[in-house]
């Protein structure tokens, strides 16, 4: 093999007149009878060869049999393109190798789909042939990215005095949240490891062990549904630090993030990131993930539609619901269609039933009024109130949901969403953080008629709320914390509990038995019987802040081998059957799987 000396992408202008060897894939290549023209792609660009006859007729005649994705090394003399003959979309667009000699490395099969129009092409296909679609310049560019990114949150943490420590990938399960990954025990026969979800235990127990701070780029996994932003097998930033409270964790963290967005795209992230509070987040964007580029908050006009004569309105009202709505500016120029077709059936998919709306105008006196939709069943005195509630001005309408206030504002906040797109009040580009603060410590399950963690059982109550966990448990805050951009949630965290007496009552709140909370965390309790400092951590998801970055909404974009929806891998075909001797060793036997439709007929 000749031995390389440059990469395809660095070659310049000021590189005519030397020697150089280079190797990669074959991108194209274009046979202009003497001369035979290639393109040569590796990771860091592309550079064009010419194979002349009158240089290396061997060379020449090697040329004639390459075909794309073949690997091919050449060597031979820089020199200038002619002029008019340069390439301004390439780095490399103002040289080219005059090829003396030439090697195939490699053939290639005609690979599955075009490398530049791979784009076009069904993402399955691509993951059946991720090989071939990491060959992409876009592809290897986010995996460019990803570890850059990766490797300033190592730096960062270093600086600030974190050490990384790694924490088992095999341990217990402690079942709560998702479902657990679990591999069986060959030596211990009936038993199982669980896969991590979170590093969460054991990051408490380092600060127990008197580490002071702990970081760690870890895998983990959760045995859940994938979505486009998330999947079952994930990469997770992870932080832990004694002797913090929330605003601690919240300052170095943000800081961190900073650091990022800086270096990766030279975006000032302005400090300190602002904060919200739980309550004022569900209030005024229906969410705990608001997305703050544009304004467009919710209002409650509870008060004002019980006064009203839509009976909508006030049934459910008196069924202990409430009405509430958002003002789209400029939003007039929506039709009848458009709304209660279009806007209604969005709304519909979140469980809202129907989806009230007006248009404002200017009245004959010049004031602003309300026309159309349910404008009659509000009096002037009342249309004044809404108008004066929502900011709203000629040409804007204002769209209302009556209904159980968590079916409310789960509708109201993705159409919120998709309004402030449609209609443009925001740039794209721009990255706005925030953090929601002051979170519920529980949630009610009415199915099961049970309080759940609304982040995990080992957050930390307020202290100022510590003597309601007796008596208000459902009014009790918690020293939680989450970051979010633009509508995203890309890390969270808490102060975590690290008294033993606490801990057990909390248990206890979320129907934890002692027997049960011995079987699944006693090992933890254990360790907090021995000293356990306050301590804080926070943990961000890796894969949606490069997501994030990189500008895709889809978190396979920046995941090298990643999961489908469905949890497969198309390129290896896992989950898959194995062998009934590996079963065996394992002490295990599986059921047959239901009959599919057309194993039945």
């Amino acid at each position: 093999m000749i031995k390389r000396t440059h990469n395809c992408g660095e070659l310049r202008l000021a590189d005519v007149g030397k020697d150089v060897a280079v190797a990669g894939w074959v991108r194209s290549y274009r046979d202009h009878g003497n001369l035979i023209f290639v393109d040569l792609r590796d990771r860091y660009g592309i550079v064009q060869l010419v194979f002349d006859p009158e240089i290396s007729a061997v060379g020449h005649e090697l040329a004639e049999k390459v075909r794309c994705e073949w690997v091919l090394s050449a060597s031979g003399l820089v020199r200038p393109r002619g002029e008019g003959l340069e390439n301004p979309k390439l780095a490399t667009g103002q040289i080219e190798i005059a090829v003396s000699e030439a090697e195939i490395l490699n053939v290639s099969k005609t690979p599955p789909f075009e490398i530049d129009a791979a784009q076009k092409v069904n993402e399955e296909i691509r993951l059946c042939n991720r090989y071939i679609d990491l060959r992409r310049p876009i592809m290897q560019a986010r995996l460019g990215l990803r570890h850059r990114a990766t490797k300033v949150v190592r730096d960062f943490f270093d600086e600030n005095g974190f050490w990384e420590i790694e924490t088992p990938m095999l341990s217990k399960s402690t079942p709560e949240g998702a479902r657990d990954y679990l591999v069986p025990s060959r030596l211990q026969a009936g038993s199982f490891y669980a896969l991590p979800q979170s590093p969460q235990l054991f990051k408490q127990m380092l600060m127990i062990s008197g580490l002071d701070k702990y970081f760690q780029i870890v895998r983990c996994f959760r045995d859940e549904d994938p979505r486009a932003d998330r999947q079952a097998e994930f990469t997770q930033i992870d932080v832990e630090m004694s002797f913090v409270d929330s605003d601690a964790v919240m300052d170095v963290n943000e800081r961190m993030v900073a650091r990022v967005w800086k270096e990766i795209l030279d975006v000032d992230v302005a400090l300190p990131v602002p904060r919200i509070s739980y309550a004022q987040a569900i209030a005024e964007y229906g969410t705990d993930c608001p997305d703050i580029r544009f304004d467009m908050k919710l209002k409650d006009i509870s008060d004002i539609a019980e006064a009203s004569s839509f009976v909508v309105f006030t049934s459910t009202l008196e069924r202990g619901g409430i009405v509430k709505g958002l003002c789209a500016p400029g939003g007039a120029k929506f039709s009848r269609s458009d709304i209660e077709k279009t806007l209604t059936a969005f709304v519909a998919d979140y469980g809202a039933k129907g989806l009230a709306w007006a248009k404002v105008v200017k009245s004959d006196t010049g004031e602003a009024a309300l026309a159309s939709g349910v404008a009659k069943f509000f009096d002037a005195a009342q249309q004044g109130k809404i108008i004066e509630r929502f900011g709203a001005a000629d040409g804007d309408v204002i769209v209302f949901i009556a209904d159980k206030a968590e079916i409310v504002n789960k509708s109201l906040a993705p159409l919120r969403v998709k309004l402030g797109k449609d209609l443009k009040l925001y740039d794209e580009n721009r990255f706005e953080f925030i953090w929601v603060v002051e979170f519920p410590l529980f949630e009610w399950n009415e199915d099961q008629r049970r309080y759940d963690s609304l982040h995990h059982p080992f957050t930390s109550p307020t202290q100022a709320d510590m003597e309601k966990l007796e008596t208000e448990p459902a009014n009790v805050k918690s020293q939680a914390y989450d970051l979010v951009v633009n509508g995203s949630e890309i890390g969270g965290g808490s102060i975590r509990i690290h008294n033993i007496d606490t801990q057990r009552k909390v248990f206890e709140l979320l129907n934890i038995s002692k027997a049960q909370a011995e079987e699944r965390f006693g090992f933890f309790l254990k360790a907090l019987q021995y000293g356990a400092p306050p301590h804080g951590g926070i943990a961000f998801g890796l894969d949606r802040m490069i997501m994030l970055l990189a500008g895709t909404d889809n978190i396979r974009d920046v995941i090298a081998f990643p999961k489908t929806q469905r949890g497969q891998c198309l390129l290896t075909d896992a989950p898959s059957p194995v062998d009934k001797s590996q079963l065996d060793e394992l002490n295990l036997r599986t059921k047959r799987p239901p009959a599919t439709k057309e194993e039945k007929e």
